[in-house]
């Protein structure tokens, strides 16, 4: 199975390439909208219109891709994704996924913070956790040649988002609000939204909507219920009724699962109760995402199989689909099916207890076929651009076999500075394919590199300073080579500073002696190949 996102490629969104057939979808294409919209996969970007939609919550943890994507197939207009907080976001990098055909913001621990593709992307809004304008800002152009639309969660009443000063706590500094999306409205071209929930009074409600709509947002989303109120509670229907008539931008209603939407026909009802010009669901669409159908909800377990392909299809992590899923089944997980999905500690274990084993056999060979084929044009292109004045190795480096804190770059280092060559500069680069490195270090003119592409820059650079070693025939201070003169220098380094502690001296250590141990020059922004 493909990894989250083993075959990647940082690219600009003008290089994205299909080289292969696109995936059918599990359900039915997305429709062109009516008024304001764009069909999915055409080039114009009309914004979005948030009047007369139906829309998919933010839900933590539901709405990664296949809910969205799932939504979008059974009627949903517009579809919000999952709350990310901004200081997550930040640390990611985006990557073109060429196996999945989406495009991926990475986590330096390799996570998929956020995956999309192009089916929703006219038709996805990006919603942030974030108590800071600049911050914001940067999140926003980050992922908005991806999105259709900045959502800024001004509602979550739970800890991780109040404690940070996100979600419902900006509902008591409008000065902040004010602040986050004017700096959003003024700094990006898509169309900038917020959710708020209501306030203890009406009043001072619809006052701080109105102060909202002065900032140039598209809409607004209202969830009918105070910060302390829970989905058992009530929502107020009459607040955001009062909101609705109060101002003139677009006002989404949100909260009416409980209370009213069961089915198609009763989201009509709820935007008639609150003169709403949208209506927002979560709960009710997390059950089963059918209820944007307007023939009716499906079967719940074909609602499940459809979902399970597109987790599939784009490689969701399994505990996600299995959280949806379970979402989804409710009463029902006590039953055969129920204990089955429980048991399941992988996505073909979840396909099996479904009965979709054969679909997971079969598309993973699809993305293995995809991925070995990408990987032999890969390094075809690598074959064509290698330099033959490159002296070449097949060699690792594996810390195991050196004594601690002692690596081949510093022998290399101190081989250069006794035959009084300028110190070795390191070439480092990250293939797109697979997000390997390698390294070429140059010594006296003469450039040296591992035909080995490793997991880190570091490990590429010491392999480049073993093959040099080697060609040069000089010890590269492994534990076999006997006694090691490095070692020894440091043991009387350390002695000389003991017996400088003991006299009383200055313990500062001079600083051409910390040069000693610098081992070479290296690229700090390892760039990427070309592709």
């Amino acid at each position: 199975m493909a990894g989250s996102h083993v075959a990647a490629a940082a690219l600009p969104d003008d290089a994205v390439k299909r080289r292969f057939p696109r995936f059918p979808p599990p359900g039915a294409a997305v429709e062109p909208r009516e008024e304001g919209t764009v069909a999915v996969g055409m080039t114009v970007n009309t914004p979005l219109c948030f009047r007369g939609k139906k829309i998919l919550a933010p839900m933590v943890r539901v709405g990664t891709l296949p809910m969205r994507l799932l939504a979008l197939d059974y009627g949903a207009d517009i579809v919000y994704c999952e709350e990310l907080i901004d200081i997550k976001m930040l640390q990611c990098k985006r990557v073109i996924n060429e196996v999945l055909e989406t495009v991926d913001f990475v986590a330096p621990n390799e996570r998929v913070v956020f995956r999309t593709c192009e089916k929703e992307r006219h038709c996805v809004v990006f919603q942030m956790g974030s108590a800071d304008a600049e911050r914001a800002l940067a999140v926003a152009k980050l992922v908005e040649s991806d999105v259709a639309g900045i959502d800024i969660n001004m509602g979550c009443p739970k800890e991780y988002s109040t404690k940070g000063g996100m979600g419902a706590a900006l509902l008591s500094d409008p000065d902040k609000i004010e602040s986050i999306l004017t700096t959003l409205v003024k700094g990006i071209c898509k169309p900038v939204t917020c959710k708020i929930r209501i306030l203890p009074s009406v009043e001072d409600t619809v006052n701080l909507v109105k102060r909202i709509e002065k900032t140039g947002i598209a809409a607004i989303a209202v969830h009918g219920r105070k910060k302390e109120e829970r989905p058992q509670h009530p929502v107020h229907c009459d607040v955001i009724k009062a909101i609705s008539e109060a101002v003139s931008i677009p006002v989404i209603a949100n909260g009416g699962s409980h209370d009213f939407i069961k089915e198609y026909t009763d989201i009509e009802t709820f935007q008639k109760a609150t003169a709403a010009s949208s209506v927002m669901i979560a709960r009710a669409a997390m059950w089963n995402p059918s209820v944007f159908r307007k023939e009716g909800l499906f079967p719940l377990k074909d609602v499940m199989q459809d979902y399970i392909k597109y987790a599939v299809r784009y490689d969701n992590h399994y505990t996600n689909t299995k959280y949806c899923l379970c979402q989804m089944l409710r009463e029902q997980l006590e039953t055969t099916q129920g204990k089955k999905l429980h048991a399941a500690q992988s996505t073909q274990e979840i396909c099996e207890a479904f009965e979709m084993g054969d679909f997971y056999e079969e598309t993973t060979a699809i993305f293995e076929a995809k991925k070995t084929s990408l990987e032999t044009e890969t390094q075809d292109e690598d074959d064509q651009v290698e330099d033959p004045d490159v002296i070449k190795m097949a060699v690792r480096f594996d810390k195991r076999e050196y004594p601690p804190q002692i690596t081949p770059k510093m022998y290399l280092l101190e081989w250069c500075r006794k035959e009084k060559h300028p110190q070795p500069v390191y070439e480092t680069v990250q293939r797109p394919l697979d997000r390997l490195f390698c390294s070429v270090v140059t010594v006296a003119e003469q450039k040296y590199r591992s035909t080995l592409w490793d997991k880190s820059k570091k490990l590429a650079e010491q392999a480049a300073a073993i093959v040099c070693l080697r060609t040069l025939g000089v010890p590269e201070g492994k534990l076999c080579e006997g006694e090691n003169h490095l070692i020894n220098k440091r043991k009387r380094e350390d002695r000389e500073r003991l017996n400088n502690r003991d006299h009383g001296e200055d313990l500062a250590e001079p600083s051409h002696k910390k040069a000693n141990f610098i081992e070479g020059t290296s690229d700090m922004n390892v760039p990427k190949m070309p592709r």
